[in-house]
């Protein structure tokens, strides 16, 4: 697709004084802070998907396979407060604008559990009350009494992993759910919550395009105040890598892609984010916070963090295994990893996360976020818009229908070569 012809492009020079001297000596230096949000880690699931390349591990069975009470929740809440209150230096006085207990599957904590983290939370940092906390569930583990326990704990939107209806592509999947516990999760989460996310995955084994529309309509069915549809990826180190089933064609998966869009607009859902789908007034505020390249401490094992100190951003990774990470906190020893940023390579992240924005973003974000002149990646991005991967129109930077087919071709833009 060429570029859009006939739009006036505005230099975007800084104004005058905007650039640090530290940024003209290869430093940064931020005057304030950007928007603060927590990740909370939960590990354990019922049994781990073939295709989920996340930090999960499944629950230990008995010897006749039944599921054994296996999450250790007293050990685990005190880790993750001994571990939040190692990371309250880096954070201290600064608001709290979202929570999100990401897994994993968060709904195995007993509502109790879940009630009195977010106390303590509460208790050591400045949560705003009208903080958008989100919980993920599985059908699995839906209960009407644990959602009204998770609601009245201070949980004001839950996130449910669906990913279909068909009980043909769920058994394709191994989820350890059915249809009919699909649905009654649903129905449950808007019982309790206003707001509620539905997560469904495309390009299924055998899919056909009708397929994945049903899907769509199921979902729509709900009013859900938000949708999240991403596509199957085969991920290394997962059993969908080892023994690969048969996915549809690519060029199925684009026609599902735009069919899926379609019916979402026409049912007046926002199309705000590569994957993300919301009603007025329902985008998740946490991950936007994510897109907009704002900070986020992650608590728990394996969680990440990404923090901007007043001369360095700095990224960070908890220790993974659930044993190995309860041992290293008990130890004060929480951090596997921590790195500081180089400044050569915040353009880059900062577009990673900004260009999946369908809407993209106002130019001066870009230096508020990295303390760098925008000026610095303009012949990247006369380049981009050259080839039709990005659009301008003022202050406005946003990728283009053919830059958010190709994201990874535009990213690549902004990548730093390493000599």
């Amino acid at each position: 697709m060429p570029a859009r012809s006939g739009r006036k492009v505005i230099p975007l020079v800084p104004q005058q004084g905007s650039q640090p001297l530290s940024a003209r000596r290869g430093e940064i230096a931020f005057r304030t802070p950007p928007p603060l949000s927590l990740y909370v880690h939960v590990p354990w699931c019922v049994r781990k998907c073939p295709y989920c390349d996340f930090n999960s591990h499944a629950l230990p069975t008995s010897g006749d396979g039944e599921e054994t009470p296996a999450i250790p929740e007293d050990d685990y809440l005190a880790a993750l407060l001994a571990d939040l209150e190692s990371a309250l230096p880096m954070i201290w006085g600064r608001r709290v604008d979202s929570v999100f207990f990401g897994g994993g599957t968060p709904s195995l904590l007993s509502g109790e559990a879940v009630d009195r983290l977010l106390a303590a939370l509460r208790s050591r940092l400045p949560l705003l009350p009208s903080a958008e906390i989100t919980l993920e569930a599985n059908p699995a583990s839906a209960d009407a009494d644990k959602f009204a326990a998770f609601r009245a704990a201070g949980v004001n939107r839950l996130s449910i992993g669906i990913q279909s209806f068909d009980r043909r592509h769920l058994e394709a999947l191994d989820r350890a759910h059915d249809d009919h516990q699909a649905r009654q999760a649903i129905a449950l989460a808007g019982r309790h919550f206003e707001n509620f996310n539905l997560d469904l995955i495309y390009g299924l084994p055998g899919q056909t395009v009708d397929q994945a529309l049903a899907d769509i309509d199921a979902a729509l069915s709900f009013a859900p105040p938000h949708l999240s549809c991403y596509q199957l990826t085969i991920e290394p180190n997962t059993a969908f890598a080892a023994r690969p089933p048969p996915l549809p064609a690519d060029d199925a998966c684009a026609d599902m892609q735009d069919a899926i869009e379609a019916r979402l607009a026409a049912a007046g859902y926002d199309h705000y984010e590569t994957s993300a789908f919301a009603r007025p007034g329902q985008h998740c505020q946490h991950n936007l916070n994510y897109w907009q390249f704002g900070d986020y401490l992650g608590i728990g094992a394996g969680a990440h963090s990404k923090l901007t100190l007043h001369d360095r951003v700095v990224r960070q990774m908890r220790w993974k295994r659930p044993e190995q990470y309860l041992a290293s906190v008990a130890a004060g020893t929480p951090l596997q990893e921590e790195f500081r940023v180089a400044a050569a390579d915040l353009p880059f992240e900062f577009m990673m996360n900004a260009l999946r924005l369908i809407h993209g973003f106002d130019a001066p974000l870009f230096e508020r976020r990295t303390s760098l002149p925008l000026l610095g990646i303009e012949d990247e991005l006369r380049q981009a818009e050259d080839d039709g991967l990005i659009e301008r129109c003022g202050p406005r930077i946003a990728p283009s229908d053919r830059g958010r087919r190709f994201l990874n071709r535009l990213l690549e833009r902004f990548l730093v070569e390493r000599g």
